[in-house]
């Protein structure tokens, strides 16, 4: 491991920084919401009972943004920046969705689309996951795919107390471990920023939530925790990334699926993710968010475990995906 050196101090420092302005902003932000009646209804696909105001992606958002940029200008880096861009930009069409709702569809994943794919461009050709076993094209097309598959899967994801504050931070700290591991500087002090930026939002957004991050935080930040886990990926750590957000992609890519050959509309809100099965069979969104966070530290310790060797990278991806398989069924209702 590199050690703590001055880089990573000041990157702490930032990251610091970032969660209590967070923490601090989110009061004064609740009440604007609130007047501007930024509401979330609940219905009876919600997983909520009351009113309550979203939009606490505003200031995560806003306070990773700014973060990043302080970092950026101290430690510049030639594509980081245009990751910046694109989740700015995502956050000011989701933000205009959550004020407005009903933003229509081809205009969100447009930007979503544009923001990954100028980024995937000025990637240099050496740069792939595959080393050469398959052409760069169609890894970059794979990746572009994977990338806004996995933006909209957060948003998806984004539905009980606490649960996206969780996977951020999990997403954060594993990136930034395993950057450790590796002896990688870069942009590695991203994942302690997130972490902060989520360790900030959590306490308002834990038990009888104040506040949701809504499509502003969980767009975006989806968008960016993409954009980390693609860097491992294009570092080598492969499996890393594919095990870091394994509660996540997995729980989501089934559920879809499961829908698609039910035949049900995949674009219209449900209840039928794993996570929120769990919230109705414990009665409480901590109760499941905390045994998915306890899920997320063992996810952490095997995405180290397979930095070692691509035959420890295969058997931990098995042991994940087991203990993952494990976490839905426990969450699944009886049939």
């Amino acid at each position: 491991m590199s050690g703590l050196t001055p880089d990573w101090l000041l990157a702490g420092g930032i990251a610091g920084i970032s969660g209590l302005l967070v923490f601090a902003l989110l009061p004064p932000l609740i009440g604007w919401l609130r007047r501007r009646a930024v509401l979330d209804i609940p219905n009876h696909r919600s997983s909520h009972s009351e009113i309550t105001p979203r939009g606490g992606g505003i200031a995560v958002s806003a306070c990773i943004l700014l973060g990043l940029a302080a970092w950026l200008t101290l430690r510049p880096d030639p594509v980081m920046p245009l990751v910046l861009l694109g989740m700015a930009a995502l956050a000011i069409v989701s933000w205009l969705d959550d004020r407005r709702g009903g933003l229509p569809v081809g205009i969100r994943l447009g930007a979503q689309m544009l923001s990954a794919g100028l980024v995937l461009a000025v990637l240099p050709s050496d740069y792939t996951v595959a080393q050469g076993l398959v052409p760069v094209w169609l890894e970059r097309v794979v990746l572009f795919l994977a990338w806004i598959w996995f933006t909209n899967l957060f948003n998806f994801m984004d539905g009980i107390n606490g649960i996206t504050g969780i996977e951020m931070t999990s997403i954060g700290a594993g990136y930034t471990l395993v950057s450790l591991a590796q002896n990688a500087e870069g942009v590695a002090p991203a994942g302690l920023i997130v972490a902060a930026a989520a360790l900030g939002f959590l306490p308002w957004n834990w038990g009888r939530a104040k506040v949701f991050l809504g499509d502003v935080g969980s767009v975006p930040v989806g968008y960016l925790l993409g954009a980390l886990l693609l860097a491992l990926a294009l570092s080598g750590a492969w499996a890393a990334a594919l095990i870091l957000p394994m509660y996540y992609w997995i729980d989501a890519t089934y559920t879809l699926l499961r829908r698609l050959l039910r035949g049900e509309k995949i674009w219209q809100a449900h209840r039928s993710h794993f996570y929120q099965q769990g919230a109705r069979k414990l009665g409480s969104h901590a109760a499941v968010s905390g045994r998915i966070a306890a899920l997320n530290l063992v996810l952490i310790a095997l995405a180290l475990a397979s930095t070692q060797s691509w035959q420890v990278a295969l058997a931990a991806l098995v042991v994940a995906l087991a203990a993952t398989a494990g976490l839905c069924r426990y969450f699944a209702e009886p049939v």
